[in-house]
């Protein structure tokens, strides 16, 4: 899994971009889980009724861009396919991991649900979970996609997820806040830290942050790492092949409580989900929110957003550090959530050639729906774009390198170290010793 540790000059977005230039989460909206039965579909006679449950994390509110174009795709299909109904349950992003890894324990999945990818995924397919897609990908559908995506859902030669999305992860600014204060959007770490400084002094909250996820904290904690160990050397460390115990990388982590000193992020930010710390700079009370591009839906798509602040957002990438080793075009990111399908579904063929479809519907409808950087090659150039997802669908087009999220990365029990490190670290609870310590037992074992 060479996405694992770096996509080079990636010709993922290259890919994309030639397509365009060359080619003629947070309620409970759905409804019951579970893997099918065989009264509910089974395996069925061509008249016969066929339910696939569909488990998914985009609800209306917070995504209502991506729930929008989902079911949209989903009434499509049903009413193209007589017999089939899609069942879905939809659930917020941390509730919806949690209850994947209840199902899975009973082997009760949904028939179609959710997956990311590299060390995510690993466990699901290791327990024989998911299901194998090869086939899917073999009857065309893999040409579709943009070069490199699908690497990071094979495992042992076998692609056990479909992916939907690729992601990098810029920081959003509100530039009427930077403009009342003086402000531009910073290209060094030392510019970053007087952009923090000022705002903290004259009252306004720096950084939206909502690290109950941990996660989240996780994107800030990465691209300190990478911007001052360098992108390989990081890498290498999360991969076990260099020491954790680097003095770059410990500096990185006393970087994260220097944030924390200077009172960057909003108040009780550890105990605050994403959806509640990103509410600070939505509101307009915070200056600055670092996120993966999945975000550029509620900036450009989402109707539930008001254009007088969707036109104060901008966006700048993660500063480089003096005398550190990485570069500007470096980024945290990767192949966002793909579709899987369980190996135990009574419908499994049926649901197989629903996430073919889905995969196929997705990509263009994503893009002018949903301002979602697509997994899929899109001829983007009939198509109108806002200027914020052109600028950044640029960015990923000058990639220096991507490393793929830390969390994601990792297998399980690293993952969860990490995780539980990084919130740690935010909170001073540890050292940058103890951080760096943790992560070099957990990825040694």
């Amino acid at each position: 899994m060479k996405i694992k540790k770096k996509l080079g000059l990636f010709a993922l977005a290259m890919a994309l971009v030639a397509a365009g230039c060359s080619s003629g989460s947070n309620d409970n909206t759905g409804g019951a889980t579970g893997g099918n039965t065989q009264a509910e579909g089974g395996k069925q006679g061509a008249n016969e009724a066929v339910t696939i449950s569909f488990m998914h994390l985009w609800p209306e509110g917070v995504s209502a861009a991506q729930s929008k174009v989902v079911s949209e795709i989903v009434k499509q299909y049903e009413d193209e396919h007589a017999g089939v109904t899609i069942k879905m349950e939809v659930l917020d992003n941390e509730q919806y991991k949690n209850k994947l890894k209840v199902l899975s324990t009973s082997n009760s999945l949904p028939d179609v649900g959710v997956t990311w990818s590299a060390g995510f995924l690993q466990p699901y397919v290791e327990g024989k979970l998911f299901a194998p897609l090869d086939d899917v990908l073999g009857d065309g559908l893999g040409d579709q996609f943009v070069a490199g995506t699908t690497d990071a859902f094979a495992i042992e030669g076998s692609t056990y997820g479909l992916p939907l999305e690729f992601n990098i992860a810029p920081i959003y600014y509100n530039t009427e806040i930077f403009a009342n204060h003086n402000l531009t959007a910073p290209t060094t770490y030392e510019e970053f830290l007087n952009v923090v400084q000022t705002l903290a002094d004259q009252g306004v909250t720096p950084i939206a942050l909502g690290n109950k996820d941990r996660w989240t904290g996780s994107l800030w904690y990465m691209y300190l790492a990478d911007r001052i160990a360098g992108q390989e050397l990081f890498s290498k460390a999360l991969a076990g092949e260099e020491s954790y115990m680097q003095d770059s990388l410990l500096q990185a982590a006393g970087e994260v409580q220097h944030l924390v000193d200077l009172n960057a992020f909003n108040k009780g930010f550890n105990g605050l989900s994403n959806d509640e710390g990103k509410a600070d700079f939505y509101n307009e009370q915070a200056a600055m929110y670092l996120m993966g591009t999945w975000e550029l839906a509620n900036f450009t798509a989402n109707p539930d957003i008001p254009q007088e602040f969707k036109d104060k957002v901008g966006f700048f990438k993660f500063p480089v550090v003096s005398g550190g080793k990485g570069d500007s075009n470096s980024w945290v990111g990767g192949p966002g959530v793909g579709l899987f399908v369980a190996e135990n579904s009574p419908v499994k063929d049926e649901a197989k050639a629903f996430v073919k479809y889905f995969v196929e519907k997705w990509g263009e409808k994503s893009v002018t729906d949903a301002g979602v950087i697509p997994a899929t090659k899109v001829d983007t150039a009939s198509l109108e774009l806002p200027q914020l997802y052109a600028d950044l669908f640029n960015e990923m087009n000058q990639a220096s390198s991507i490393t793929l999220y830390a969390d994601v990365q990792l297998e399980a029990e690293a993952a969860e170290v990490h995780l539980n490190q990084i919130q740690a670290l935010f909170g001073k609870e540890t050292t940058p010793e103890q951080f760096s310590e943790a992560h070099e037992q957990a990825i040694n074992k």
